[in-house]
């Protein structure tokens, strides 16, 4: 148990514990509060309450938990890696980290034969280190905490928008637009609950996006996201009639070149690093198949 006397008033209790426990983010601390995990003068109470002078806060603490996952030797691309962080290429295909139906051949398997038991623990036990994600045929970046303060630290600069995705993605039809934001709320589909979809009830949901290149039926977009919704990307595009490349859930899926999984790469990441407080830009090379496709629309292109 942890203890903490309020020495000051009208502090929200989210706010003033996040100051007090360095270590701990402002969201675990609002998750602890709704498990009834934090108690103010012995009672439970909210994140919107606010603290006054003399409130005896009392934490009952965490034990980490033990993760079972076994490592795997699966070769990976490793594009930085320090005593903080690793940053990995990610290839179409890999699930990020185990769940039913994906045991194991993970990307949290990959990372665990390499980085042996220093990842972070926040996680917990089926996501040890994981901070984001990407969906199993998005290739890309993709950063890995290996411990909690640099979790918690890339976590809050996600959660604050400080953390820049951009990434690439061939789509079917030709963009008219050169650039243009699509803000509109994802939530799981009420037709399918697999899916996710475009929904009043949904949270909300920001992409940015410009063209790179026309062709012929196919048009290649950068993109950016402010808000991270299950499978963001993929749902926008679709919603405005230009779905991507190979994506068999939110199209047809068919394509001339006849893949699998969507024509989508995370290619780069700008961040705070949480050690060194350093400005990081990193990157991931494009996977040869999408830019075989690439070179296979050379000819077809639309000035």
């Amino acid at each position: 148990m942890k203890y903490f006397e309020v020495e000051e008033d009208n502090k929200r209790i989210d706010a003033y514990l996040s100051e007090k426990l360095e270590d701990t983010s402002r969201v675990t601390i609002q998750r602890l509060i709704s498990e009834e995990k934090i108690l103010v003068n012995g009672k439970k109470t909210k994140a919107s309450y606010k603290v006054q002078e003399g409130d005896k806060i009392q934490i009952k603490e965490e034990k980490p938990v033990e993760v079972s996952i076994k490592a795997q030797n699966i070769p990976l691309e490793i594009i930085y890696e320090d005593n903080d962080i690793i940053v990995v290429n990610k290839p179409k295909g890999m699930v990020v980290h185990p769940a039913n139906g994906n045991p194991d051949g993970t990307l949290v398997n990959a990372i665990m034969a390499i980085c042996k038991d220093t990842l972070s623990g926040i996680g917990g036990e089926i996501r040890p280190g994981i901070v984001h994600r990407l969906d199993k045929d998005t290739s890309g970046i993709i950063i890995v905490a290996k411990n909690d303060k640099a979790h918690i630290n890339l976590s809050e600069q996600i959660k604050e928008h400080k953390v820049k995705k951009t990434y690439i993605a061939l789509v079917r039809g030709i963009v008219r637009e050169n650039e243009a934001t699509i803000n509109m709320p994802i939530g799981r589909s009420e037709k399918d609950r697999k899916k996710m979809a475009v929904t009043k009830k949904g949270k909300e949901a920001i992409t940015h996006f410009k063209v790179l290149q026309r062709y012929d039926n196919y048009t290649l977009l950068q993109v950016n996201i402010e808000t991270g919704r299950t499978h963001q990307i993929r749902v926008h595009l679709s919603q405005i009639g230009y779905p991507i490349v190979g994506d068999e859930v939110y199209s047809n899926g068919k394509n001339e070149w006849n893949i699998k999984g969507q024509c989508l790469h995370a290619k780069s990441l700008e961040f705070i690093h949480p050690g060194t407080g350093t400005k990081m830009y990193l990157e991931a090379k494009i996977p040869e198949y999408f830019e075989e496709i690439l070179k296979s629309l050379e000819n077809r292109k639309i000035n």
